[in-house]
């Protein structure tokens, strides 16, 4: 390096290459942030210390771009080899003399853009399941009345007609416009299908010739995807050329490579129809044949155990009535009378030998019940024989019978009451007079009251 002097002379000057880094250093960072348009190369992904690491080029240039982790992980799309991105950042100068290009804001740009969001909204239908093949209905395999969904002008409407009354004549071809290109064609789209399924054809042919990404995206919309999928008749689709792929193809029931290949689908040709119907034939053949074999197969076998069968069945009953024919029931007449007979006696002697025994055993416990009775009862009244004899004594001595025999007498009247007051009763009443032995009926004559007589007396 050489610096000049005041005199403008120049002459030479050291300078280490810290200080030479550090002043390509402050110069790049004085560019502050710009925005750089390139694709993606040397791209790896994420490197083992979480930041990214890789290269942006355009025909005639290369830079390397750094994206730290934070920024990497928020960008919301995955980087590509070749993608067209537009990166926000500044430089700066490594110590090793390497420009490095910071990264703060990435996004995708032209086309790129464009199949993000396409790519963003086919997971997002993905994920409702309007791509799930158990969603999409199959396909009739001999459609007699079609209708076809394009643009009125342009050859693929007469490319269609042509291959589909050419594989099959006696189909119903019916065609309805609408645009198929530009923002405002979705909505025609959708209104041509509506109108379509309306005429219950047995199938929609949904098609469009070759195009850029750009005129097809028409066919990526949204709102067409969720009308496809809910299209009450099968929809095939048939857009651009074999690498085109659009999501009105992964909703559709049935996707077709181009529009010719569309209508081949629906419309098979003639021979290939006739062969399929001898195929079918053929097969059809062989298998009634082999059924027809498996049912005699079949037959013949039951036939044989049915025979062993019967024939088990005849022996059986044979052994069994072998066996009954023996009985003596059946050879004498009377046998059984007689076994009742003898089985009559029997119980009769059982019955007789044990109403004896019965009898034997009542008699003895009778016999003991009655020798406890004796027992007890001595043992009862002997305690209480000497109480009754004092009681009896007693009894003897109070007893009026004792004071009637010393001379003593009781008078009673008419009712049987005892008269013990003499004006009880007046003369000529009739008295009982009761005597230690006997009594005595007599007549009132005086009554003497008590006081003039000593205890009162009656005179008879």
């Amino acid at each position: 390096m050489q610096l000049v002097d005041g005199a403008g002379q120049g002459k030479p000057s050291g300078m280490s290459v810290t200080e030479a880094v550090r002043m390509a250093d402050a110069s790049v960072r004085a560019l502050g942030k710009i925005v750089v348009t390139g694709e993606v190369a040397g791209y790896k992904g994420m490197h083992r210390n979480g930041h990214c690491y890789f290269s942006l080029r355009d025909d005639e240039s290369t830079m390397d771009v750094t994206i730290w982790h934070n920024i990497f992980v928020s960008m919301g799309f995955e980087l590509a080899e070749g993608m067209l991105i537009q990166a926000t950042g500044s430089f700066d100068v490594y110590k090793n003399g390497r420009l490095s290009f910071k990264a703060s804001h990435v996004e995708v740009a032209g086309e790129g853009a464009l199949r993000l969001a396409v790519d963003q909204l086919a997971r997002k239908l993905a994920a409702e399941g309007l791509m799930d093949p158990a969603r999409k209905r199959p396909i009739p395999a001999l459609c007699e009345r079609i209708c076809m969904v394009t643009s009125v002008s342009g050859s693929v409407r007469e490319d269609v007609c042509q291959t589909l009354q050419r594989r099959n004549p006696l189909v119903q071809i019916d065609i309805v416009g609408c645009a198929v290109q530009g923002e405002a064609a979705p909505p025609t789209i959708i209104r041509a299908l509506e109108y379509a399924a309306s005429t219950r054809p047995d199938a929609i042919l949904l098609v469009r010739g070759g195009g850029s990404f750009e005129d097809l995206m028409c066919f990526n919309d949204e709102a067409l995807a969720r009308a496809i999928a809910a299209c009450p008749v099968p929809v095939i689709t048939g857009i651009g050329h074999e690498p085109d792929n659009s999501i009105a193809d992964m909703v559709a029931d049935m996707r077709a490579a181009t529009p010719t290949a569309a209508a081949e689908l629906v419309a098979p040709h003639r021979d290939d129809m006739l062969a399929e119907l001898a195929s079918s034939g053929e097969r059809m053949r062989r298998a009634l044949a082999s059924k027809a074999n498996v049912v005699a197969q079949g037959l013949s076998g039951q036939h044989a155990r049915l025979v062993q069968a019967v024939r088990g069945q005849i022996e059986r009953r044979r052994t069994w009535v072998h066996a009954i024919s023996g009985r003596p029931s059946l050879t004498n007449p009377v046998y059984l009378l007689d076994r009742r007979k003898e089985d009559a006696a029997q119980a009769e002697r059982r019955l007789l030998d044990a109403q004896d025994r019965l009898l034997a055993r009542r008699r003895d416990a009778c016999a003991a019940l009655q020798t406890q009775v004796r027992s007890a009862a001595s043992r009862i009244c002997v305690p209480h024989q000497s109480s009754l004899g004092r009681l009896a004594a007693a009894l003897d001595a109070l007893s009026p019978l004792r004071v009637l025999g010393r001379g003593y007498a009781i008078a009673r009247d008419g009712q049987g009451h005892v008269v013990s007051d003499a004006e009880a009763v007046s003369a000529g009443d009739e008295l009982e007079v009761l005597l230690g032995r006997g009594s005595i009926i007599t007549q009132v004559s005086k009554t003497i009251p008590a006081g003039d007589e000593p205890g009162g007396s009656i005179r008879s």
